[in-house]
C-alpha cells in the first residue's frame, strides 16, 4: 500500500473535574492520526492521548507550545512510516502514545473494522467487568460518587487518594466499608498516583490495610526502586505498578520486575509502550507471578474502543479500568463498545462507525 496520512487534534471537556494527586483534568487535548491508501480505500485511524506530567513525549505542562512541538513529533512519526522509514515499534518507547497512535491506524486499516480482533469480547458474547472509579474531589464530593457506584451495582470499587488530608480519605474509606463491609463482595482498590512520600508511605498503608483493600497503585512516585521494593516486601497491601513502568526501556523491563517484584501491573497502551509493549509486560508479569490489568489513560472512546478490543485477547478475568467512556460531554457515541451495567460490552450488531466524518475529514480520500 502507498500510504497517506493526517494528523488532526481534538479538545474534549469532562463533565466533572477529575481529580488525582497531580492535579485536576478538565480539558483533555488528543490528537487522531489517520492513515489511508486512495488505490485500496483502506483507512486506519489511530489516537495518540499523552497525558501532561507523565508522557515524556508531552512534558509536564499542556501548554500550546508543548502541544505544538507534540504534533510536529507525531507528524514526523507519521511520514516516517509512510516513507518507510520507521514501523510503529521501531519507536522509541518515550514516545509511547505516538507508537499507540500508529499500532491502532494500522490495525483499524488491515482490518477495515473497529473490532481488530476475533474474540468472544468483539463478537459480544463476553463482557469486561471494569471497576467504578472515584475520582479526588473534596470528602462530600468523594462519598456521593462512591455511594454512586455502590448504587449502581459495581462489586469493584477504585478510590483515587492522595488529593485531600489523609484523615479526610480514612474517614470516606470507613464509610465505604460500612456499606460494603465484605471485601469478597466489594473488592476495594487504592491508587496513590505516588503521593505518599518513602519516609510516610509505610505508616500510611498500615493505616488503609484495615479497610482490606485489593491492592494499591503506586503509593511513592516512579523511580525509587530501592524504596518501592522494600515497601513490596513489608507492605500490607499487594502493590500495583503503573507510573514506574513509563519509559522503561525494554533491556531494562526484566530488571524492574526482578528488582522491585510487585504483585501486579497496571498496563496503559498509551504510557506503557503501546499493544507491543504492553504484551511484554504482560509475558514479564507472568513469568514473575504477578498479576496484571488494563486501564485506559483518559482516551476518547475511539482510544477507549482499541484497548478494550486488546484486553479481550488477554483473557484477564480481573476487573479491568475501562469504565471512562462517559467523561467527556464532547466524546465519539459511535464506537460498538458501550457500559452496560457494570461492565463493558461490544455490540455485535452496530454498523462499522464513520469515524472520518465525526473528525470532519470526511473528504479525505477525495482529496
Amino acid at each position: 500500500m502507498a500510504w497517506q496520512f493526517a494528523v488532526t487534534r481534538r479538545t474534549l471537556h469532562f463533565h466533572e473535574p477529575a481529580g488525582t494527586s497531580r492535579g485536576v483534568y478538565t480539558t483533555r487535548n488528543v490528537w487522531y492520526v489517520v492513515l489511508y491508501d486512495r488505490e485500496s480505500g483502506a483507512v486506519g485511524i489511530g489516537e495518540c492521548a499523552p497525558l501532561p506530567g507523565l508522557s515524556p513525549e508531552l512534558g509536564p505542562v499542556a501548554d500550546e507550545a508543548a502541544c505544538t512541538a507534540l504534533e510536529q513529533r507525531l507528524t514526523k512519526a507519521c511520514q516516517d512510516f509512510v516513507d518507510g522509514a520507521c514501523v510503529p515499534s521501531s519507536i522509541p518507547e518515550g514516545d509511547s502514545s505516538i507508537r499507540f497512535a500508529l499500532e491502532m491506524a494500522l490495525l483499524h486499516a488491515r482490518t477495515r473494522s473497529v473490532r481488530f480482533f476475533k474474540t468472544p469480547f468483539a463478537r459480544g458474547e463476553e463482557d469486561i467487568p471494569v471497576n467504578g472509579l472515584v475520582w479526588m474531589g473534596d470528602k462530600e464530593t468523594m462519598v456521593r460518587r462512591m455511594e454512586e457506584k455502590l448504587a449502581a451495582g459495581f462489586t469493584c470499587i477504585k478510590c483515587k487518594i492522595g488529593g485531600i488530608d489523609f484523615a479526610s480519605e480514612l474517614e470516606m474509606l470507613t464509610l465505604l466499608r460500612e456499606l460494603a463491609p465484605d471485601p469478597a463482595k466489594v473488592e476495594l482498590r487504592l491508587d496513590a498516583n505516588g503521593a505518599f512520600s518513602p519516609q510516610e508511605a509505610e505508616a500510611k498503608l498500615e493505616a488503609l490495610a484495615k479497610f482490606a483493600p485489593h491492592s494499591i497503585e503506586q503509593p511513592i512516585r516512579a523511580g525509587q526502586w530501592q524504596e518501592m521494593a522494600r515497601l513490596c516486601r513489608t507492605s500490607p497491601i499487594p502493590i500495583a505498578l503503573d507510573e514506574e513502568l513509563i519509559n522503561v526501556p525494554r533491556k531494562e523491563r526484566a530488571r524492574l520486575m526482578e528488582a522491585i517484584s510487585p504483585a501486579y501491573l497496571v498496563l496503559k497502551p498509551s504510557l506503557h509502550g503501546g499493544f507491543k509493549g504492553c504484551v511484554q509486560w504482560v509475558d514479564l508479569a507472568v513469568m514473575a507471578g504477578a498479576g496484571f490489568w488494563v486501564t485506559s489513560a483518559l482516551e476518547s472512546n475511539i482510544g477507549l474502543n482499541a484497548i478494550a478490543q486488546w484486553c479481550g485477547t488477554l483473557h484477564c478475568p480481573r476487573h479491568q479500568g475501562l469504565g471512562t467512556g462517559r467523561l467527556f460531554t464532547d466524546n465519539c457515541d459511535l464506537l460498538p463498545v458501550h457500559m452496560q451495567g457494570t461492565a463493558l460490552h461490544c455490540d455485535p450488531d452496530a454498523a462499522e462507525p464513520d469515524l472520518l466524518s465525526w473528525l470532519g475529514l470526511g473528504d479525505v480520500l477525495a482529496g
